[in-house]
């Protein structure tokens, strides 16, 4: 059977069997901790969540299930939590892990997924979404479809879509309009976002989040598309002094189920979830919400920055010209390339999910 795959799809499936084992390995010991911190009469659930140290995560998602699920259950039920970031699980095989049933509970990042299903990148397309009604907007009328896919094709039951904070631009000189970019080496976590920055004449350069301020220090990289309080946490005000406030895109991820591990669940405590995780979303949609201003606040050194660290550096805004510029480079070479990459299914599932939203069609003939 190897002899008959590509190359590729070789290491690809290694990798699977690998991380699989990883996995197994991860949630073996997380069991071992639930039990112990459960008292006997909880059903201990192991989650894995979303990125550690962000406020979506520490402020919501660990305390709704360390905490609130045992308060709201009566004691009934319980669960024990860990960031996917800091379990030992790759972030682009979550999906697979979760079909597997490996990780019965896991929270996958579309950027990082969509490498391999494509079409699941569809609502967070670098220059999609330049606000955040847009962008709750876009996900309304992309959730039908997603919830179908990941039921029938993944073996996923969906039960929450959390966003975080603004991809903004950080740079070392000073960025007042998107041509400024151009000729910059620019840090991009993901195929979309270098499109957009290759339709503006930069480099993308590709790097991990745990890598980024290793990367800007070296002076390898000049510019960096992250979150804007994510990137206060890191210290990239202390490296850049211009932060040019156009959100680039922003991150979802989707938290799930295996199908049978949801099934199998007690019926009051899939009641319990059912109603309880819609209201843990809007709280995280709404932290955010927050975080993007705070943090541009706290990198600017405004009076207003919380829970961050404030800097000196320069905001600039988009204007009406560059709003302008980003839509065209979205429906002229983003979504282009994104059609290319993906296929004709994607432009199917453009034109009847986003694209009505966006008001604008797939190119045609790709």
């Amino acid at each position: 059977m190897i002899r008959a795959m590509r190359s590729g799809e070789v290491s690809s499936a290694w990798r699977r069997v690998l991380w699989t084992h990883v996995a197994v390995l991860f949630l073996a010991f997380a069991a071992t901790n639930s039990k112990a911190q459960q008292p006997p009469s909880a059903q201990g659930l192991r989650i894995v969540g979303g990125l550690a140290s962000v406020s979506q995560y520490t402020l919501h998602e660990e305390r709704f299930w360390s905490q609130d699920l045992r308060r709201l259950s009566g004691g009934k039920y319980g669960a024990s939590i860990v960031p996917f970031n800091q379990a030992g699980v790759p972030g682009q095989e979550m999906l697979n892990l979760m079909r597997l049933g490996v990780i019965p509970f896991g929270t996958a990042l579309l950027s990082q997924v969509s490498n391999e299903y494509p079409e699941l990148g569809t609502p967070d397309i670098a220059g999609l979404n330049p606000d955040m009604p847009t962008m709750r907007r876009v996900v309304a009328a992309f959730r039908p479809y997603l919830e179908k896919t990941l039921r029938e094709r993944h073996g996923v039951e969906l039960l929450a879509v959390y966003v975080y904070p603004a991809q903004v631009i950080f740079c070392k000189r000073a960025v007042t309009r998107l041509s400024d970019l151009a000729g910059r080496r620019v840090r991009v976590s993901g195929s979309s976002q270098a499109d957009f920055i290759r339709a503006l004449n930069g480099v993308p350069v590709f790097t991990e989040f745990a890598e980024l301020m290793a990367n800007m220090n070296s002076e390898n990289t000049e510019c960096a598309i992250t979150g804007a309080m994510s990137g206060n946490t890191l210290g990239l005000h202390k490296v850049t002094n211009s932060l040019y406030t156009m959100p680039i895109s922003w991150g979802l991820a989707v938290f799930g189920a295996n199908t049978d591990a949801w099934n199998a669940l007690p019926a009051d405590l899939k009641t319990l979830l059912k109603t309880e995780l819609p209201k843990l979303e809007a709280a995280v949609w709404n932290e955010s919400e927050r975080d993007t201003g705070n943090g541009i606040a706290c990198n600017t050194g405004a009076a207003s920055c919380m829970k961050g660290t404030k800097g000196a550096m320069v905001e600039a805004r988009p204007s009406a010209d560059d709003e302008r510029r980003r839509r065209e480079i979205f429906a002229t070479s983003v979504l282009t390339r994104w059609v290319q990459r993906c296929g004709a299914v994607c432009a199917e599932v453009w034109d009847q999910t986003v694209g009505p939203i966006a008001g604008i069609k797939a190119p045609v003939g790709q």
